[in-house]
C-alpha cells in the first residue's frame, strides 16, 4: 500500500517540476519576442527617419529647381517688357519730333497769315485814301460842270455819277487783275513747294515685270518630261494652272504666258518645284499646283499686311488686304502697282499735312486708289470704277470710295482728298524712272501728239519734246489771233486726253510770233 502512495507523491512532485519548467520556458520565450519586437520597431523608426530626410531633400531640390525656372521666366518677361518699353519710347520720340516739325510749320503759317493781314490792312488804308480823293474830285467836278455846261445841279450830278462809276470800274478791274495774277503766282509757288517737298521725301525703287515668265531648265531633256507621254503632263499643267505653257526651240527654257499675274506666278513656282523634285506626272502636277495655290493665298495676305503696316493704316478689311497683295504681281508701264500705291499713299499723307487735312484718310485713299487693277480682268469697266465698287462692298467710307472712282476724273470729285489722290497718282507715275515703255510705243505716242496738233487749222509746226511730256505748237499769226491762243491750247489738250493713252501729264504750249523785217539801204 505504501508503494502506490509514494508513487502518487512522486508523480505530483514530478508534475509540479515539469509545470515549473514549462512556465520558465514560456516566460523566456515571451521576453525574446518582446525584445525582437522592440528591435523591429527601432529599425522601422530609424528607416522612417532616413526616408523622411531623403524626401525632404528631394522636395528642397524640386522647390529650388522650380524657383530657378520661375526666375528665368520672370527675367525673360522683364527683358521683353523692357524691349517693348524701348520700342514705345522710340515711337513716342518720333511722334514728338513729328509734332515739333508740325508746330514749326504752324508757326510759319501763322507768320505768313500775319503778314497777309498786314498787307490787307495797308490795302484797306489805300482804298480809304482813294475814296477821299474821289470825293474831292467829285466835289470839284460838280462845280466845274455847273459852271461850264450850264447844267442843272441834278443833271450835273447824274453825268458825274456815270463818269465816276465808269472810272471806278476800270480802276477796280485793273486792281483785281493785278491781285488775281499775284494770287496765282503765290499759289503756284506754294503748290510747287509742297509738291517738291513731297517728291523729295518719297523715293522708292521699282521693279519691272513682264506679261510672261521664263523658267530655266537644267537640260533640254526636261522639256520631254514636262510634255509627258502623248502630251498628258502639259495638258494637265495648263488645265490645273490656267496658264499657257510654251515650249519652243529656246535652249534650256520654257515660257509661261497668262494675263493674270498671280496665276502666272503660281504656275512658275509650281513648275520650278516639279523640275526640282523630278517627279512629273498628272497626279503630282495637280498636287503641287494645289499646294502652291494655297501658299500663294497666304503670301498675298502677308504682302497686303506688310503694305498696310508700312503705310500705317488701320481697320482695313481682310479681303482688301488680300487684294492689295495681288497688286504686287501687277505692273503698269513697267511700274509695280503695289509700290506705286504705297508711294502715292505717302505722298497723299504729306500733301494732306501741308494743307491741314487728315493724313491717315489721305494715305488710305492713296493706297487703295488702284486696287481695281488687281481684279480688272475679272469684271467689266475701268479699274477706278471696279476699285470703288470693291472698296464700297468692303466697308470703306464715301470719301475713300469717291477718291478711288474720281482719280481719273470718270466721276466728279466730292472732296479735297480726291484731288490729292489725283496729284499723288500723277507724281508717282510721271517722275523720272518710275515707268518704262517699249521704244515702239513711245515713238507712236510722240507721232500721235504731233499729228493731233498738225491737224488743227492755223498750226504751222508742232514738236513733242521733253520725252513726250510737252507739246510745243507754233501757229500762223495771220490765221490765229492772240486772243485765240488760250482756247486753241485748251482744245488740243482735250483732244490729246481723248485720243492718246499716256502716264502723267502733257503740257501744251502755243507760240504765236510776228516778225517785221525792214532793210536799210
Amino acid at each position: 500500500m505504501n508503494n502506490p502512495y509514494i508513487l502518487g507523491v512522486l508523480g505530483l512532485v514530478l508534475g509540479f517540476v515539469i509545470a515549473l519548467i514549462l512556465y520558465f520556458i514560456k516566460r523566456n520565450s515571451s521576453f525574446k519576442l518582446v525584445s525582437q519586437a522592440d528591435e523591429i520597431a527601432e529599425n522601422i523608426k530609424r528607416d522612417g527617419k532616413n526616408e523622411a530626410e531623403t524626401l525632404k531633400k528631394e522636395a528642397l531640390l524640386e522647390a529650388r529647381e522650380e524657383w530657378f525656372k520661375q526666375k528665368r521666366i520672370l527675367d525673360e518677361e522683364v527683358k521683353e517688357r523692357q524691349r517693348e518699353l524701348r520700342a514705345q519710347e522710340k515711337k513716342y520720340n518720333e511722334r514728338l519730333s513729328s509734332l515739333d516739325k508740325r508746330l514749326d510749320s504752324l508757326d510759319k503759317k501763322e507768320n505768313s497769315l500775319s503778314e497777309q493781314e498786314r498787307k490787307l490792312k495797308s490795302k484797306e488804308d489805300e482804298l480809304q485814301d482813294k475814296k477821299k480823293e474821289y470825293e474831292e474830285i467829285l466835289s470839284e467836278q460838280k462845280t466845274k460842270l455847273a459852271e461850264v455846261a450850264g447844267l442843272t445841279r441834278e443833271e450835273a450830278l447824274e453825268r458825274l455819277r456815270v463818269e465816276l462809276i465808269s472810272t471806278a470800274r476800270q480802276v477796280a478791274a485793273n486792281d483785281a487783275k493785278i491781285s488775281i495774277e499775284q494770287i496765282k503766282l503765290d499759289a503756284g509757288k506754294k503748290a510747287t513747294e509742297i509738291l517738291s517737298t513731297a517728291i523729295q521725301r518719297m523715293a522708292v525703287d521699282h521693279v519691272s515685270e513682264t506679261t510672261v515668265s521664263v523658267v530655266s531648265l537644267p537640260s533640254d531633256e526636261m522639256k520631254g518630261r514636262i510634255i509627258g507621254r502623248e502630251g498628258r503632263n502639259i495638258r494637265t499643267f495648263e488645265k490645273a494652272s490656267g496658264v499657257d505653257l510654251i515650249i519652243d526651240d529656246t535652249p534650256e527654257a520654257v515660257v509661261l504666258s497668262c494675263f493674270d499675274p498671280v496665276r502666272r506666278e503660281i504656275a512658275r513656282l509650281s513648275l520650278e518645284k516639279l523640275i526640282s523634285d523630278g517627279r512629273i506626272h498628272p497626279g503630282r502636277i495637280e498636287e503641287v499646283i494645289a499646294k502652291t495655290t494655297k501658299e500663294m493665298d497666304e503670301n498675298l495676305i502677308k504682302i497686303g499686311e506688310k503694305a498696310v503696316l508700312e503705310t500705317n493704316i488701320h481697320n482695313i478689311s481682310p479681303n482688301l488686304i488680300k487684294v492689295l497683295g495681288r497688286l504686287h504681281y501687277r505692273t503698269s508701264y513697267g511700274q509695280n502697282v503695289l509700290q506705286h500705291s504705297i508711294e502715292a499713299a505717302w505722298i497723299c499723307g504729306i500733301l494732306a499735312t501741308e494743307i491741314n487735312l487728315d493724313q491717315e484718310v489721305a494715305r488710305r485713299a492713296g493706297l487703295l486708289h488702284d486696287i481695281g487693277k488687281a481684279v480688272d480682268h475679272e469684271y467689266d469697266g475701268t479699274h477706278a470704277i471696279i476699285g470703288a465698287n470693291l472698296a464700297r462692298k468692303n466697308g470703306e467710307g464715301k470719301i475713300i470710295v469717291n477718291a478711288i472712282e474720281a482719280h481719273h476724273e470718270e466721276v466728279e470729285a466730292t472732296s479735297v482728298y480726291a484731288a490729292l489722290v489725283q496729284a499723288s497718282d500723277a507724281i508717282s507715275g510721271a517722275r523720272p524712272g518710275a515707268r518704262r515703255e517699249m521704244l515702239e510705243t513711245y515713238m507712236q505716242r510722240l507721232a500721235k501728239l504731233e499729228e493731233i496738233a498738225n491737224g488743227v487749222e492755223g498750226v504751222n509746226k508742232s514738236y513733242a519734246i521733253q520725252a513726250g511730256r510737252e507739246l510745243r505748237i507754233i501757229v500762223e499769226p495771220s490765221v490765229i489771233e492772240e486772243s485765240q491762243t488760250p482756247l486753241l491750247a485748251t482744245e488740243i489738250a482735250a483732244n490729246i486726253e481723248k485720243q492718246v493713252q499716256y502716264p502723267g501729264q502733257i503740257k501744251v504750249t502755243v507760240i504765236r510770233e510776228t516778225r517785221q523785217i525792214a532793210m536799210a539801204k
